[in-house]
């Protein structure tokens, strides 16, 4: 069977219609007290997480800024895939070191040898077993935060605290719906009328954190929360990706004042920026999404080196790690 049977094209644009998410995950929970089956356990999973996509980089983020590096292991796909799943292009022999597979579409087969859905990242694997024991990427860094805080490094922070939860929640609801989701919203809408919909969704949004943000460091509380950790991962891929390839184009987010400080104060705390890489991102996107960039080339630009600019949100109060301390140096 040759590559171009495992074409892209036709999975990400339904003409005519709007882009819907499934987000029917497989919610099977990692706990302390392995209700669902999976205990908590040092060593024993493997978090599989492509550098390139948005809603696996939050728990890459989580995952370091917890101190989880020796009790979760990372297993990193390449930047592109095919319609059948993320590959493991950039380890040795082309097979993830731990699990000894080629394809991330292994260990959900493994599962369930009809899986029906998409292969999708971040997933944690049960490295005895070989078997994806959840892909539901919202719940997963929050149990990195709650089910997993015995294993927390000393000095880690309380990205999900009781007392702003109802807060939390609430925002980062708003931020999935229109920005984290409302990007691919544009990106993939399947007529006119859905785009502009999606856009002006979309910018309704951005103007309502960039009034958010213009008084405050974090978007609740004084410190980083999950909050933060879900909202970055889009801002990071706005102007390399979103702003050109999705036709997000009302403005770049380096023209937004507030959320432009705010992106580059979090990539250059611990834990954010360095999980990054703009080269992946660029080419996941560009590469991947036959759709609605046929050529597969993947630009240029746009000029990175501005995110290691002054944003001086100091003046605005609050610690990024409140009462705890910043995650040693990336290895």
């Amino acid at each position: 069977m040759s590559q171009s049977d495992h074409s892209t094209k036709g999975a990400y644009v339904d003409s005519g219609k709007e882009f819907k998410r499934d987000t029917a995950y497989i919610e099977t929970r990692i706990t302390r007290d392995g209700a669902d089956g999976f205990a908590v356990e040092p060593g024993r999973y493997r978090l599989i997480a492509a550098r390139a996509c948005p809603w696996a980089n939050r728990a890459i983020i989580v995952r370091r800024l917890l101190g989880l590096e020796e009790a979760i292991s990372l297993g990193t796909p390449g930047p592109t895939h095919d319609k059948r799943s993320w590959t493991f292009d950039l380890d040795p022999g082309g097979k993830d070191p731990v699990l000894g597979i080629e394809r991330l579409q292994e260990a959900y087969f493994t599962r369930d040898p009809d899986y029906p859905r998409g292969i999708t990242v971040p997933a944690i694997v049960d490295v005895s077993t070989g078997a994806v024991v959840t892909n539901n990427f919202p719940q997963i860094t929050l149990d990195f935060s709650t089910e997993w805080k015995e294993y927390h490094r000393e000095g880690a922070p309380d990205l999900y605290p009781e007392e702003l939860r109802e807060e939390i929640d609430a925002v980062n609801k708003r931020v999935f719906t229109e920005v984290n989701n409302g990007v691919y919203r544009c990106g993939f809408a399947g007529s006119q009328e859905a785009y502009n919909d999606a856009y002006d969704r979309l910018f309704t949004a951005l103007d309502w954190l960039e009034e958010r943000l213009t008084g405050q460091r974090y978007l609740v509380g004084d410190s980083i929360t999950e909050a933060d950790v879900r909202l970055f991962t889009t801002l990071a891929r706005f102007d390399p990706v979103y702003h050109g390839h999705f036709k997000c184009n009302r403005n770049k987010l380096t023209e937004m004042p507030a959320l432009w400080g705010y992106a580059r104060d979090l990539f250059q705390t611990p834990g954010f920026g360095d999980t990054l890489d703009f080269d992946q991102i660029k080419k996941h996107y560009y590469v991947v999404h036959e759709d609605i960039n046929p050529t597969q080339i993947v630009p240029k630009g746009p000029s990175l080196e501005n995110w290691h600019s002054d944003h001086q949100r100091e003046r605005l109060g609050g610690s990024p790690f409140g009462r705890g301390t910043a995650p040693t140096a990336a290895p």
